[in-house]
């Protein structure tokens, strides 16, 4: 005769004897402890925001929305990191935390670590180059697993872009192949009647070296390759070399002209870049300029963020009067993702020319004295996934001078989407077939 299955108790496992096989303890006040933290942890983010306490965005990221009930098991496992970000008081914990660190361990606490796959950084990533044996999975993010930080904390205050270092030590090509294909485009200009400028904007670490830390990751390597990469950069690939201008512009204003807590250059920097650009089409154009200070306004720095904290920079506004006498200088333009345009009527001091300035973050630093500088002008970022490669292939073809600006860490290390080989061929073949003479 077949036994019966065995049937489940009628009670709840936790009332069962001890001795019986399917008793499982409730944990009595663990568990209970454990329900009451998690509600809190969960609640408390809601009821602050009913009180009118916000939580602000202290990274470089937007702070998690609500999960919706359309996500499925994500509304759970997307939870934590809603409540995490909307705890209001994270920013004070991220400071104590900071400070029992340098009180205890005499150094700041380690809040520039990326978690894996993290894209991060004042410059945005560039699509990474196609694979190689060198290339990365990812753009110019500091490579941590290498000892890498994403900010060198220096002294007095100052913080470093991390990957001014990393690039030079562990850069994603080598710079031969970098500044060939750099001079494969060049050809390509110049072959179709077109004209061709590079210029390079130093890494902050370079043009303000004396409150680098005694130590930091990358130190040796990147300062021993400094100068070869600036002598490759203007030697092979004709760049032109800001650094003279910059250091004089420095003398002038009797302090740097990179903020203590930002990777880009300050106003001055933006106006030797124009000048610069100005004179290598025009030589001389400059000489009838006149531009003077009009004040001081403060900006969001770009650092802070990366070490979890937040920060302003102050700099100095100053006018743009190519003539000596109209003022020319523009708005500073938020974003160059999108091709912007720039035209007036021509004016003694300024560039009548037809000029693509194909640049990065420190291009659109630089923009209201760009603005100022020529008649007709448009600026574009090559880091860009908001234009296609057929609307930048286009600015080329429509320009009759291009200017590609590019920042002395993404050359060295290689992080240029404009010489993916599918860009490149692509300009190649759309000025081939739209020369001017």
């Amino acid at each position: 005769m077949a036994s019966e299955p065995q049937q489940l108790p009628a009670v709840h496992e936790a009332w069962l004897p001890r001795e019986h096989a399917l008793h499982r303890p409730r944990h009595g006040g663990r568990q209970l402890t454990a329900l009451i933290s998690a509600l809190l942890f969960f609640t408390t983010p809601a009821l602050l925001w009913v009180f009118g306490v916000r939580p602000g965005e202290i990274e470089n990221h937007k702070l998690a929305s609500f999960p919706g009930l359309d996500r499925g098991w994500g509304f759970f496992t997307d939870m934590p990191t809603w409540a995490i970000d909307q705890l209001s008081f994270r920013p004070g914990a991220i400071a104590a935390a900071d400070a029992i660190s340098r009180g205890v361990f005499g150094e700041g606490a380690p809040l520039d670590q990326p978690p894996p796959q993290q894209q991060a950084g004042p410059i945005p990533a560039p699509p990474a180059p196609t694979p190689s044996k060198t290339a990365p999975t990812q753009g110019p993010t500091p490579n941590a697993a290498s000892g890498y930080r994403r900010v060198v904390q220096g002294r007095d205050g100052w913080l470093y872009y991390g990957y001014d270092a990393d690039a030079k030590c562990d850069p994603s090509r080598p710079l031969t192949e970098t500044i060939a294909k750099i001079n494969e485009l060049r050809r390509a200009v110049e072959q179709s009647g077109r004209r061709f400028e590079l210029v390079v904007a130093p890494d902050k670490s370079t043009m303000v070296p004396q409150f680098l830390p005694d130590t930091y990751p990358g130190k040796d390597c990147s300062r021993s390759a400094e100068a070869p990469t600036w002598h490759r950069m203007i030697k092979d690939a004709r760049a032109i070399d800001l650094r003279p201008e910059l250091r004089a512009s420095e003398g002038r204003v009797r302090r740097p002209i990179y903020p203590p807590n930002d990777t880009h250059w300050a106003d001055e920097g933006a106006l030797v870049m124009t000048r610069a650009i100005a004179n290598a089409i025009k030589p001389g154009v400059t000489q009838t300029w006149v531009s003077v200070p009009m004040g001081q306004y403060d900006a969001t720095a770009d650092l802070p963020p990366l070490i979890s904290k937040q920060g302003t920079k102050t700099n100095t506004l100053y006018s743009l009067r190519p003539d000596g006498l109209v003022e020319r200088a523009g708005e500073t333009n938020g974003d160059i993702d999108r091709p912007v345009y720039r035209t007036a009527s021509p004016l003694v001091g300024t560039v009548d020319e037809k000029v693509l300035i194909y640049g990065d973050s420190f291009t659109k630093a630089s923009s209201r004295y760009l603005s100022g500088a020529f008649t007709n002008l448009t600026m574009l970022a090559h880091f860009t996934q908001k234009t296609s490669q057929a609307e930048a292939v286009d600015a080329f073809v429509n320009a009759n001078v291009v200017v590609v600006e590019a920042v002395e860490r993404s050359v060295a290390g290689g992080q240029l989407a404009f010489i993916d080989p599918g860009f490149l061929e692509a300009v190649k073949k759309a000025l081939a077939e739209h020369p001017i003479r």
